[in-house]
């Protein structure tokens, strides 16, 4: 079955956040010829998939970004695509398929590929917009397993292209300031850690069901955010894993997961305690240091986060996590500086999911990481 097929509004986060032809099927060489100007000096973006997180969140971050703009869409419907470039004002000669993809190498307009489809999806469209000499922003989680993680970091390289994973609370000042709080110590070392992200799913039937399309249930997606959790509040790398899993509802979550609990090793031993589920609406993360805690509840929607430093409100104003990402990274490819979310982010995080996989396959065995 195509997978473009399954495509359906994305259901994550939903105890925190809303989420989610007529037009030529690709623009001629000489069509390019007559390139829009682009809004004073912004990168353009094209968006890779205009499924739930396209609309709900990544269109409108960036009529807020002060350093890009949407200047593309990828789509396999062409209503879609359509009402979207009327919607945006998105040019027609800035409109793709899937199968004319590649043809974005020769349109000026666009500097960087964000690619927001399946996950199974993630490694072709990343190593094709590189190809296409895009710099790239891929969601998370970054992709099936660590080895295809490899491929697109060394595709990337291979075409000089920046590669980003979709990691935006790396850009809320609360999170921020957990990296800070346990990286540098300010409460001293940690000695506890624990994290559970989760949402009840319905009854309906979505791509994210499909393991052939998603590479697993809960746990890539949302038990992804308590691993990152884990390793930017230690600052440190997890050694080792062991987990176990549950099924509630074996008929809806045949082929995915529902709720999975890991814990994770840290050099020294404190273990770092994490729950993901499909099945239990959870949202928290709490550090336990020797002099205090600090936490987070909720803690990983797009909006609504509360901190607290010993029991005391982190005052923060709000922010849209999405847009700062993304004015992040075309700063990056502006000043050809680093990006903090490299690809090498997503493939840690694929090698500690790799390793739980694998522990729930024997039976809870710890396995390293």
């Amino acid at each position: 079955m195509n997978p473009l097929h399954l495509f359906s509004r994305r259901k994550f986060i939903r105890t925190i956040s809303t989420v989610a032809g007529a037009l030529a099927w690709g623009p001629s060489i000489s069509a390019l010829a007559a390139c829009s100007q682009k809004p004073g000096n912004k990168l353009g973006i094209a968006l890779v998939g205009l499924g739930g997180y396209s609309k709900g969140q990544l269109a409108p971050a960036l009529q807020q970004t002060e350093h890009c703009y949407l200047a593309g869409l990828v789509s396999g419907s062409p209503q879609k695509a359509k009402d979207w470039a009327k919607q945006y004002n998105v040019p027609e000669k800035n409109i793709y398929n899937y199968q004319n993809f590649d043809e974005i190498k020769n349109n000026p307009d666009i500097d960087i590929v964000y690619v927001v489809l399946p996950v199974a999806m993630h490694k072709e469209y990343t190593i094709r917009a590189a190809q296409a000499s895009k710099h790239v922003i891929c969601e998370k989680p970054m992709a099936l397993n660590a080895h295809d993680c490899q491929e697109m970091i060394d595709a990337c390289k291979k075409a000089n292209k920046m590669l980003s994973i979709g990691y935006r609370l790396h850009f809320d000042p609360r999170h921020q300031e957990v990296m800070r709080l346990g990286q540098k110590e300010e409460l001293g070392k940690l000695t506890a850690f624990e994290a559970a992200n989760g949402f009840t799913w319905g009854n309906n039937t979505t791509w994210r069901l499909k393991k052939a399309l998603a590479g697993g249930g809960s746990l890539m997606d949302m038990g992804v955010y308590t691993i990152q959790a884990a390793r930017y509040t230690f600052g440190k790398e997890p050694i080792a894993v062991t987990a176990r899993q549950e099924k509630t509802r074996p008929a809806i979550f045949s082929e995915v997961d529902e709720t999975v609990y890991f814990d994770l090793e840290f050099p020294g031993g404190v273990i770092a305690h994490c729950k993901s589920s499909y099945n239990n609406n959870w949202s928290s993360m709490k550090a336990t240091a020797e002099r205090g805690t600090f936490e987070l509840a909720p803690a990983y929607g797009y909006d609504g986060l509360q901190g607290k430093v010993n029991q005391k409100p982190m005052p923060f104003p709000p922010i849209n996590q999405q847009a700062a990402q993304m004015d992040d990274f075309a700063q990056c490819v502006a000043l050809n500086k680093l990006t903090r979310v490299a690809g090498d982010e997503g493939f840690k995080d694929m090698k500690v999911i790799d390793a739980i996989y694998r522990s729930l396959d024997n039976n809870g065995r710890r396995e390293t990481i």
